[in-house]
């Protein structure tokens, strides 16, 4: 019997362990999806204990919480924060099956060097030792970036922010760590929504140009990306609830978009239509600019009415859409190909019962000079686990080249999230060991560690083309 979370966690055989410790563990981390917030980099931010920088921001830990009777207050509530971290140490041991539970322990192992379990015989204990560790005077952000080996974060950042924070870092010139941002337009395309149009005020305000019509539009956005561009962004990201296709002519969406500015009522077949002619214009855009765009499919948000009056979006009251995607995903990304104006595009999914969908339409835009210029992303959100990751890197195997795969995200809020890579890798690792374990490919250590090291970090810095 193995001991729990050991140096060979989660390897399984010998080949694991080789590729693990000689080629994975020591690879520079490239995190270009994150929700980091670049202010509190600039600011080096400190942290007055183990209960602001783990449950402040973690929706992860807050439905464990809430699945284990916890009161909000003590989730997200005014309780004080010795009290909600001996409330999560009270859920940990539920957790058990759950990858919170490894990356809970992971995370005091690497940051804090607590090998102890967290419980609520051991929470006081954890709690001093970790406090201790985040009192002293090195126990800030950069180094917490610094210890992780990361060499490039992308932050998540709308068309209306100011990018003040990652101007700053890049004339400061004191972080040999590079912070850049990803172009988020989700606001852009929510033309149902009611934040629409108090965003369309932002976005005049920064562009300094009335919006009259949808040419305005598209004009501002145009001038937003090129802004970006001039900061080092190279990579764009949508989140797709749904994923839409409704193809219409320019003046159909004008019209649409002048609806929309007087608020009057647009049928699913007009927001539809304004959505699939922006997101080509946009993906055209970041085809000239040789940028990567990201969609991510499939997240149905906000269920829980009273709890987002409440505590608003990002709380933990998301999952799994089962809406269908092949049929609107192929026609979108063709649209784009026939006018060879198809970005190097990764596609996520958030249900897996559409990863064969997702790796098997990659295929059918791949070619040209870029060798993996479609990716299928990493498993993500709720399939960050260890299933979800072996599914979808079986998907990806057995339609496509896993060698080529870009590899793992953070997706996080949290600056001590990069303990997932690590857990990442020795999954990636694991499954080919056992494959070689199996016969089922060879026992050549050059060539598994090559594949190894690519989809650690490699593949990605090749991928988006900043180091």
């Amino acid at each position: 019997m193995k001991n729990f979370m050991d140096e060979n966690f989660l390897l399984t055989n010998d080949i694991a362990v080789t590729l693990y410790h000689q080629y994975a563990r020591n690879m520079p981390i490239y995190d270009f999806h994150c929700h980091l917030s670049p202010k509190e980099i600039y600011e080096n931010k400190r942290f007055k204990n183990i209960t602001e920088i783990w449950l402040y921001g973690d929706h992860y830990k807050w439905r464990l919480m809430r699945a284990n009777g916890i009161e909000e207050k003590y989730i997200t509530g005014n309780a004080d924060d010795y009290d909600k971290f001996m409330a999560y140490a009270k859920t940990i041991p539920m957790a058990i099956g759950n990858p919170v539970y490894h990356w809970t322990h992971l995370e005091l192992q690497r940051y804090f060097g607590i090998y102890d379990l967290l419980n609520e015989k051991t929470a006081k204990s954890i709690w001093e030792k970790a406090n201790e560790v985040i009192n002293k005077d090195d126990f800030n952000v950069r180094n917490i970036i610094k210890k992780s080996n990361v060499k490039i974060i992308i932050t998540t950042d709308d068309p209306t922010d100011s990018l003040e924070y990652h101007i700053k870092l890049k004339e400061q010139n004191e972080f040999d760590v590079k912070v850049l941002p990803a172009f988020r337009p989700d606001k852009g395309l929510g033309i149902e929504k009611e934040d629409f149009i108090p965003w369309l005020k932002k976005l005049e305000e920064v562009t300094g140009k009335e919006i009259n019509n949808y040419e305005d539009f598209l004009q501002a956005l145009e001038k937003r990306i090129e802004f970006f561009h001039t900061v080092g962004c190279r990579i764009s990201d949508h989140a797709l609830d749904y994923v839409f296709y409704q193809k219409a002519s320019k003046q159909e969406v004008e019209k649409i978009f002048k609806k929309a500015l007087i608020r009057q009522h647009l049928t699913k077949e007009e927001i539809d239509s304004f959505k699939t002619y922006t997101l080509i214009f946009l993906g055209k855009k970041y085809a000239e600019l040789k940028w990567v765009m990201q969609l991510h499919i499939g997240a149905m948000r906000n269920n829980n009415t009273k709890m987002y009056k409440i505590l608003g979006p990002d709380t933990g009251y998301d999952s799994i859409s089962d809406f269908k995607i092949a049929y609107p995903l192929a026609r979108l990304l063709d649209s784009l190909d026939v006018e060879d104006s198809l970005p190097k595009t990764i596609l996520y999914t958030l249900n897996p019962a559409a990863n064969y969908v997702i790796a098997t339409i990659i295929g059918n835009f791949q070619g040209g000079k870029i060798a993996g210029k479609m990716q299928f992303g990493a498993a993500w959100w709720f399939n960050d686990n260890k299933d979800g990751m072996i599914e979808q890197m079986k998907a990806l195997a057995n339609t496509g080249l896993l060698s080529r795969f870009v590899g793992m995200v953070t997706d996080s809020r949290s600056f001590l999230s990069y303990a997932r890579h690590e857990y990442f890798r020795r999954i990636l690792c694991n499954l080919l060991g056992e494959w070689v374990e199996n016969g089922e490919v060879p026992n050549d250590i050059e060539l598994l560690g090559k594949i190894v090291q690519g989809v650690s970090f490699n593949n990605v810095k090749e991928y988006i083309g900043i180091i």
